[in-house]
């Protein structure tokens, strides 16, 4: 007894370190049933805690706070009261430095132009409309051929795109992103063939291979329920899944109050939680010229200085931009961004509305949500419906909440009385007007879709990141582009207190 006693000891020692390592947060065991995670033998669950969310290319991150949406806007001078003040909270969350330019565009239509060299109709409806520089009494003509395509255009922001086009590109590019982050690590090196890809309507999608519907090499882990492939065929390697932290969430556009909050830059104006100073523009000051001894003077963003006066006197011009400029031209606000003040006015996300101010949520608040579900082509094997262009089939959300397995079984079967016929197009929610009056006696409808910023051709009032207008979502002109922008998942800033040593909390 005397001798095993020291061994039980022992034991009870080890065993008490490893439930205090498992406690104090052991980061491959689970701190609530101290399973071990990642562990084939034991159900191979995998919690990846190693990964660093970064932005996708091209994004810079901006750090959400609280901010009187509206605000900075003193004067109405088209009195449409539609900027009525409020103050709302923006999640943190990526947006791209740069408006996108003719070269970006043109990559666009490259890719189109390799991967469906058939689909006339793809590519037509992907180009910018050109011909928005034509005016009777303006002689435009050259920028009609040559904005576009022409190399010394090539780092100008791109025009002539709609609202429905700027999506499209946002999507196409969160697959390219996507798929070039699978080939670089060597996951995709199997992957089909163009002339497979247009033959079967197998462009990468994020989706489609998140539900295991395209091939590749994978990475150790094992089988996926949705991988289709034989025991042998698959081995030991599966396919990527979101869990892991490899893939980029969607680009979308930015919805209005993160592109006004990014645009303001108040973080430099802030000191302890406090903004010390508003702002007019995304610079701080009055005025539209810089205060700084080395550049004093100076324009500090491209837009119309007065009627007939575009860009200033030969010699000395002031913003120096007859049309737009390059992207990255003039000085970069506070978050880093340029040209969130003129060059070109950007498509944000929202509807418009002129009293959304008083309807939205005053967290993210946004007009234009239309809920989808993606679409099945065979329910019972989770095999998602493709378009001819690999996309998912999307179609109106069942429900306005997640279904009792009973509800789900019975719309699968089309049973009377589900929710399967459920439609949750919230861009009208609470709209009290009458749709058979839309542009009758109002010009704003459900396309209706919200542009700010002003142009290298609106006067400096419009450079307010309060100020909004309105078009169409399939209309275009030559003072409007846009930008990208992501969600971000989780919070790259992390908390403003940080635990002490003692484990309270340091101020």
């Amino acid at each position: 007894m005397r001798k095993t006693l020291p061994l039980i000891i022992v034991a009870l020692t080890i065993l008490t370190l490893i439930s205090c390592k498992s406690r104090s947060g052991r980061r491959d065991v689970s701190a609530k049933t101290g399973v071990a995670y990642n562990d084939p033998h034991n159900g191979g669950l995998q919690i990846n805690r190693k990964v660093k969310e970064t932005p996708g290319p091209g994004l810079v991150a901006i750090e959400g706070g609280t901010f009187v949406m509206g605000g900075s806007l003193n004067e109405d001078i088209a009195y449409s009261h539609d900027n009525i003040k409020r103050r709302v909270t923006v999640a943190s969350f990526y947006i791209d430095e740069t408006e996108v330019s003719n070269a970006d565009w043109l990559e666009y239509l490259h890719w189109i132009a390799q991967n469906f060299p058939d689909d006339g109709k793809l590519y037509y409806d992907a180009l910018p409309d050109s011909l928005v520089w034509r005016h009777p009494l303006s002689y435009n003509e050259p920028y009609v051929n040559l904005y576009l395509r022409h190399p010394s255009f090539q780092d100008y922001p791109v025009v002539g795109v709609s609202w429905e086009q700027a999506t499209a590109y946002c999507q196409w590019r969160t697959d390219r992103v996507n798929e070039n982050i699978l080939r670089r690590s060597g996951i995709l090196t199997d992957y089909k063939t163009k002339a497979e890809q247009n033959v079967q309507g197998d462009a990468f999608n994020t989706e489609i291979y998140l539900n295991g519907q395209l091939r590749g090499e994978g990475i150790d882990g094992p089988k996926m329920p949705n991988d289709t492939r034989p025991e042998a065929e698959a081995g030991a390697k599966r396919s990527v899944r979101m869990e892991d932290g490899i893939l980029k969430q969607p680009y979308r556009l930015p919805t209005e109050a993160e592109w006004e909050y990014a645009a303001l830059g108040l973080i430099g104006n802030s000191v302890r939680g406090n903004v010390e100073d508003s702002r007019i523009y995304p610079w701080s000051g009055l005025g539209v010229r810089s205060a700084k001894r080395s550049n004093q003077g100076r324009m500090m963003a491209n837009f119309k200085i007065g009627r007939g006066n575009n860009m200033g006197v030969a010699g000395d011009l002031n913003d120096g931009g007859d049309i737009t400029v390059p992207v990255t031209s003039y000085a970069p606000n506070d978050f880093g961004l340029y040209n969130m003040a003129g060059n070109v006015n950007e498509w944000v996300n929202d509807v418009y509305r002129q009293l959304s101010f008083e309807d939205f949520e005053d967290f993210n608040p946004f007009r234009g949500n239309v809920f989808q579900d993606n679409q099945y082509e065979d329910a019972e094997a989770r095999v998602l419906a493709k378009d001819k262009y690999g996309r998912p089939i999307k179609v109106p959300a069942r429900a306005p909440r997640k279904q009792s397995w009973e509800e789900l079984q019975a719309s699968k079967n089309g049973e009377q009385g589900t929710t399967s016929a459920y439609k949750y197009d919230a861009r009208g929610f609470e709209d009290e007007e009458v749709e058979e009056l839309y542009g009758k006696t109002s010009l704003v409808n459900n396309n209706s879709r919200v542009y700010k910023g002003g142009s290298w051709n609106d006067r400096p009032y419009w450079l307010n990141p309060a100020t909004r207008r309105f078009m169409q979502q399939d209309e275009s002109d030559a003072m409007t582009g846009f930008r990208c922008a992501m969600t971000m998942v989780g919070n790259v800033f992390g908390p403003s207190q940080k635990k002490s040593k003692k484990g309270g909390s340091a101020h």
